[in-house]
């Protein structure tokens, strides 16, 4: 994040003697990665977090790439995905790269006996439908619909979902998820011509710190595989933070959309990037106001990147037949467009109130056998005026 958070009780200098009321002493614990322009922060803890009381074999849990490598626009059903109790089991990976997965999750139950920790990529989760508390050692986020909830790589956490109605859009990132470097000042200050600033991300609530002592399962995810760890005291037993690394909350909704007189490209609609990626919100907004202009999209070509698009709600102008929960996947190398008619009907159409969010990767994506059975098979045809 762009901006240091403190909370709780941390010592005046780090690294230094920070004792309890007994006079033991607390637990420093530093997140950071040897790579020098990624967020750090310090974590203060009742007991060491290292005390490992048992491990259980790995669970391979790797996606299985489909054979099917046809150069071709795709769509698939997002909400043909099951629902499913379990949160884990309830990802479903559908497209995949080496810098990213991309996955959809229905989840029924809250994460209530066991944690999560991905060790290996940073999660954005869209909260397309449901609400609750993303719980972390950070501290408490609650969330609702329309949310991203950013949680950096490393960071043990759970959901508590206060219904069973729940569907989640989520990119796994393999670098850091950050504010893009063009909305920062040099200084790291989210900037004036920025669509949201600080005021709009919501940062956790440390809660009174866990003094429990057990068998607390902690389901770490790496090089797709999942271990199953036993810690012997309760992982969110933190009494103060300090840093820039921390997970965070942004709503589609705080979104500030930027227009302009004619048809403008997705980059203005840009809400976070990574490596080799940028994500995009596209929100209800005003249409364009030259006299002579065309709303919809132009008919255009990505020659460096697949667009990969999930519709959210509303009214989507360059598509038919598009629902919520539906998926575009426009690969690069072949053009793509409105769908016959919509050009023409969009003329004169004054604003727009679709909601969707856009992933643009820079290095092709693969479907996995997942995505192969929520595919509309036909859409590469959907071109054909009838």
């Amino acid at each position: 994040m762009p901006f240091y958070k403190k909370m709780g009780n941390v010592p005046q200098k780090r690294h230094t003697v920070f004792n309890k009321d007994d006079g033991s002493l607390y637990s420093e614990q530093l997140i950071a990665s040897d790579q020098p322009l990624t967020p750090a922060s310090l974590t203060y803890h009742l007991y060491p977090p290292t005390i490992v009381s048992d491990l259980n074999k790995p669970i391979p849990i790797a996606p299985v790439i489909a054979e099917d490598k046809n150069l071709q626009h795709r769509s698939f059903v997002g909400f043909n995905v099951k629902p499913i109790d379990d949160y884990l089991d309830s990802r479903k990976i559908i497209l995949v790269n080496e810098d990213l997965y991309i996955s959809l999750a229905a989840p029924r139950k809250s994460m209530t006996d066991y944690f999560y920790k991905n060790s290996m990529a940073d999660e954005l989760i869209f909260v397309h439908h449901g609400s609750g508390v993303l719980k972390t050692m950070f501290g408490d986020i609650k969330f609702k619909s329309g949310d991203h909830l950013i949680i950096p790589k490393s960071t043990t956490y759970q959901i508590h979902f206060n219904d069973s109605n729940n569907r989640l859009y989520i990119v796994e990132s393999f670098s850091t998820i950050k504010v893009p470097d063009k909305y920062l000042t040099q200084l790291g200050q989210i900037n004036e011509h920025s669509p949201y600033c600080e005021r709009d991300i919501r940062t956790p609530e440390l809660q009174k710190p866990i003094d429990k002592e057990g068998n607390f399962l902690i389901k770490i995810k790496k090089h797709d595989q999942l271990y199953p760890f036993f810690y012997a005291y309760h992982p969110f037993d933190v009494v103060g933070w300090d840093g820039y690394h921390y997970p965070f909350a942004f709503s589609v909704h705080e979104f500030e959309p930027i227009t302009g007189s004619i048809h403008q490209p997705s980059p203005i609609h840009q809400t976070f990037e990574g490596k080799n990626f940028f994500t995009c919100a596209f929100v209800p907004r005003l249409f364009d106001y030259h006299p002579d202009s065309i709303p919809a999209p132009y008919n255009h070509m990505n020659i460096d990147s697949d667009e990969v698009i999930y519709y959210v709600d509303g009214n989507f102008m360059s598509r038919k037949n598009i629902k919520e929960g539906h998926i575009t996947l426009h690969p690069f190398g072949i053009p793509h467009g409105p769908h016959p008619g919509l050009v023409e009907k969009s003329i004169g159409k004054e604003d727009t109130q679709e909601l969707a969010i856009l992933v643009n990767t820079y290095n092709p994506v693969s479907l996995t056998e997942e995505a192969l059975n929520i595919e509309v098979k036909d859409y590469l045809y959907t071109w054909i005026d009838q």
